[in-house]
């Protein structure tokens, strides 16, 4: 299961690269398009390179840190890894079941119940109904929100529906976990709490990848770290070394 061949591979990405259409090409309409092409004036609204050529590899039970400048792809990157963006060009690769936490509160429906969400949400991720409401009372006590379990999620403050994804996410054990920024929510006790949950998923199975400003936790918790520079990957190691260069060049 841990061995480092090829087939064990949880996340693969080869040559991976994606554009995004700019806001002058979504607004580029088809009158001006005609206009300019009669005049000789058209030219192809700009696109923008946001990720350049990822390749990188990462086997079951890494925790794997991705570092960066605001604007340095890395989002976008767990996005395509998650599948809600499709790479332009190279090859994305992902066996498991996956939980990804980037958005938090994203994938909810708003006008379902805090109950519901647990349930759906757990369905989703492959886990039967049943399950997910055996578990759905651990993930409000953990989430401080057993007294909102009735509740539409869109009475919910952004706080705790980031409480609620971030619950259900590491309550159900996926496969692997991503995580954009979650532990800036809530207050510094939710926050510790979230950590020490965290721990324990670090001691199991379990595949994490993980972006995030703060730098020391990326340190204490991160088997490897990668940094995001333009698109491309500038560098990758250990946590020391990459944070150090990274801190370095920002410095």
């Amino acid at each position: 299961m841990h061995s480092t061949s090829p087939t064990s591979t949880v996340i693969r990405l080869d040559n991976v690269s994606l554009w995004r259409r700019t806001q002058e090409e979504f607004s580029y309409d088809l009158k001006k398009t005609i206009l300019s092409l009669i005049e000789g004036k058209y030219r192809k609204p700009a696109r923008k390179l946001i990720l350049d050529k990822v390749s990188l590899a990462i086997q079951p039970g890494e925790i794997v840190g991705i570092v960066g400048a605001n604007g340095s792809g890395k989002s976008t990157l767990l996005k395509v890894i998650c599948g809600i963006l499709k790479a332009t060009e190279g090859k994305v690769q992902v066996n498991g079941k996956i939980a990804p936490l980037i958005e938090l509160g994203a994938g909810f429906d708003q006008d379902l119940s805090v109950r519901d969400n647990i349930i759906l949400y757990g369905v989703l991720l492959g886990f039967m109904r049943g399950e997910m409401i055996d578990r759905s009372e651990s993930i409000l006590e953990f989430a401080e929100l057993q007294d909102y379990g009735a509740a539409p999620v869109k009475s919910l403050s952004s706080g705790m529906t980031a409480r609620l994804g971030f619950a259900i996410a590491t309550d159900v054990q996926p496969d692997i976990l991503i995580l954009d920024e979650v532990l800036s929510v809530g207050d510094e006790s939710f926050r510790n709490k979230c950590r020490r949950r965290l721990d324990k998923f670090w001691r199991g199975n379990a595949t994490v990848l993980v972006v995030s400003h703060n730098l020391d936790f990326m340190r204490e918790t991160c088997s490897r770290v990668i940094w995001l520079r333009k698109g491309s990957i500038q560098l990758s190691g250990s946590p020391d070394e990459v944070v150090s260069s990274y801190q370095h060049s920002v410095g």
